[in-house]
């Protein structure tokens, strides 16, 4: 596999502090520039985070003393990536607007923001449950009128805590899903230190959350048709979400009906075995068992579980028969790694697996 050149935009926020952590060491990609706002341009990049670092590792030797680049240059960038990760904190317009503006620059993009998620032709992905909707990338390009450069995004982090665990039941005709997702801190981009509110505390509100988590995976769970993601219909899916106080990862308490309803063991196996693409693939990031079953009444617990395999599994608990549903269960997962930055740099390490940085169509 030849070495990528990429770019972090969005570098100083807590995402794109978890790219340059995950891009120190990996073997694809080579990290030679970072991005942020005007007011960060020009600045060491230590300097530029300032007391703001919230990873427990400290930076990276190679991004201490890089110079922070402005994120709105995007020709002077162009010149110097083959692709970059984009995390910015900008309104939905201007970021979904400086994305296609890298796009068209023919710079592939792959994003950790929301802002293309519901464009129909940008594929949103999560590696091992739709990577055939990589498909609809050469439709973007026409669109967009490039040769290489597109926007590929990934889900919204509090979805891999349960959509990995519902994709394999889909055989077994899941009809109704209801979750409460419980959502660390991380995922409004704070620590604990820096979220006094959350003390002693649950916060019943995350603006938008609650339809991401319904909407967003049935766009997963579609199928291209004339170059445009078409959502599923099924399944029915109502969510709650809530802030706790959390530092790192986000826990999904699900209840699911069925046509034909699957008995626990059929679950459980379904579930064993399922593998994905990047375990195919052997790709770097991808862990090598996807979803993680804890037989304990007590687990999984973010505290205990959250960095399994890396933070890139999936973990799941507490499979019971449910009065109202057919099923209960819980599930798991690291919300800045598998849910934001780990999960885009698999996507990425799926992209340049299959080509889509080099080639301009498939």
């Amino acid at each position: 596999m030849k070495k990528y050149r990429v770019g972090v935009v969005g570098a100083t926020g807590m995402v794109g502090q978890r790219f340059v952590c995950l891009l120190a060491r990996h073997p694809w990609f080579e990290p030679v520039l970072l991005a942020a706002s005007a007011k960060s341009a020009g600045l060491p990049y230590a300097e530029a985070v300032g007391q703001r670092w919230s990873i427990p590792d400290p930076i990276p030797a190679f991004a201490r003393e890089m110079t922070v680049c402005d994120a709105s240059d995007v020709d002077a960038i162009a010149e110097n990536v083959d692709f970059v990760f984009c995390a910015v904190n900008l309104p939905k317009e201007e970021t979904r607007a400086l994305e296609e503006r890298y796009a068209k620059r023919e710079i592939p993009v792959v994003s950790n923001n929301s802002a293309h998620r519901f464009c129909p032709d940008v594929p949103m992905i999560i590696p091992e449950v739709n990577p055939e909707h990589l498909g609809v990338i050469p439709a973007q390009r026409a669109r967009l009128h490039t040769k290489r450069g597109f926007v590929a995004v990934k889900s919204n982090c509090s979805l891999q805590s349960y959509v990995p665990l519902l994709h394999p039941l889909r055989a077994f005709g899941l009809e109704r899903v209801a979750v409460c997702t419980y959502q660390a801190v991380s995922g409004a981009g704070k620590t604990l230190g820096r979220m006094p509110e959350i003390a002693d505390n649950v916060i019943p509100f995350i603006a938008g959350e609650e339809e991401k988590s319904e909407r967003e995976p049935l766009k997963i769970w579609g199928h291209i048709e004339n170059g445009h993601i078409m959502s599923a219909d099924s399944p029915i899916i109502t969510a709650q979400c809530v802030r706790v106080p959390v530092s790192d990862g986000h826990t999904a308490a699900v209840f699911v009906s069925f046509r034909k309803k699957p008995s626990k063991e059929e679950i459980l196996a379904a579930w064993e075995g399922y593998e994905g693409e990047p375990q195919r693939l052997g790709l770097p990031s991808a862990p090598a068992k996807f979803i993680h079953y804890f037989g304990e009444e007590d687990r999984p617990q973010p505290k205990l579980d959250r960095g399994m395999e890396g933070g890139m599994a999936i973990c799941a608990g507490r499979l019971r028969g449910d009065d109202l549903f057919d099923y209960r269960f819980i599930g798991l997962s690291h919300n800045t790694l598998r849910g934001a930055a780990g999960g885009a740099v698999l996507l990425a390490e799926l992209l340049a697996a299959k080509g889509y940085f080099d080639k301009e169509t498939l």
